[in-house]
């Protein structure tokens, strides 16, 4: 892990291979070990970054609430550290959300964007709500919440076939500080909603959804792309497909790499 220094905060982030500068930032509870899988194929072709975001990873916590324009600010500060001038955006699930963010603050060094198992979307009520619900149980019990919600994350049919997946991301998860928990879903909960971006930019862009994905709704979600320039691929499992479609997603973006 390489380390930086942000707002008194230390981040901490990877850096490997050479080519095309790709920066990959996990979802919530994950932290930039979530790519492990991916990594040392892309890196044949091209420059990979992986980020551990605000409160997440070895990456220390810098308020109370993270805001996706936080956590946006500080891949900014690691593209300024390694002197990039474009990059393409990988983010998983709360990743990308702060793609998003990173995409509207920062709109000319974007090269290309995809969102895994994400939404351009704003959280609707209920998902507030269920944030609320969520940091309630977190501060009760932080281990079964954590336990709870990671196997959550996976279709039901995959569940026992990943189960050691499943344990290895719960174990990580665990790992994650309560506050760094409570700042990230304060922050997920007030974000903006961004799908203006898939309509006004003219870089490639492509999100990736889960059939069965059962925190983002297959059939609500898949209506953001209509009239935009952003592809849409569909996987058939839930909501952690670089787990649950490992060799697809590998395939997918090996492919968007080449092309942007």
């Amino acid at each position: 892990m390489k380390l930086t220094t942000y707002k008194n905060s230390k981040i901490h982030y990877t850096d490997s291979g050479k080519g095309k500068a790709v920066i990959f930032l996990h979802g919530f509870l994950e932290n930039s070990k979530m790519w492990n899988a991916l990594v040392p194929e892309l890196i044949q072709k091209n420059r990979v970054i992986c980020i551990d975001l605000l409160g997440h990873g070895q990456t220390e916590c810098l308020s109370y609430v993270h805001t996706m324009e936080d956590m946006a600010d500080v891949v900014h500060h690691v593209v300024q550290e390694l002197d990039l001038e474009e990059v393409i955006l990988v983010g998983h699930s709360m990743g990308g959300y702060v793609a998003l963010a990173f995409a509207e603050l920062y709109p000319e060094m974007m090269k290309g964007l995809v969102l895994v198992n994400s939404t351009a979307k704003e959280d609707s009520p209920e998902r507030k709500a269920n944030r609320d619900r969520a940091i309630l149980a977190v501060k009760q019990n932080h281990k079964a919440a954590i336990s709870m919600s990671i196997s959550n994350l996976f279709s039901e049919e995959n569940r026992d076939r990943l189960s050691q997946e499943i344990e290895w991301a719960r174990n990580e998860a665990l790992q994650t500080s309560l506050q760094g928990i409570v700042a990230a879903q304060e922050g997920m909960k007030t974000r903006s909603d961004r799908e203006i971006l898939l309509h006004t930019t003219s870089y490639p862009k492509t999100i990736i959804l889960g059939k069965k994905d059962p925190v983002l709704n297959y059939e609500d979600n898949k209506t953001q792309v209509t009239n935009t320039n952003t592809e849409l691929i569909t996987f058939n499992d839930g909501h952690m497909s670089h787990f649950e479609n490992k060799e697809e997603l590998l395939v997918v973006l090996q492919s968007f790499f080449k092309k942007v």
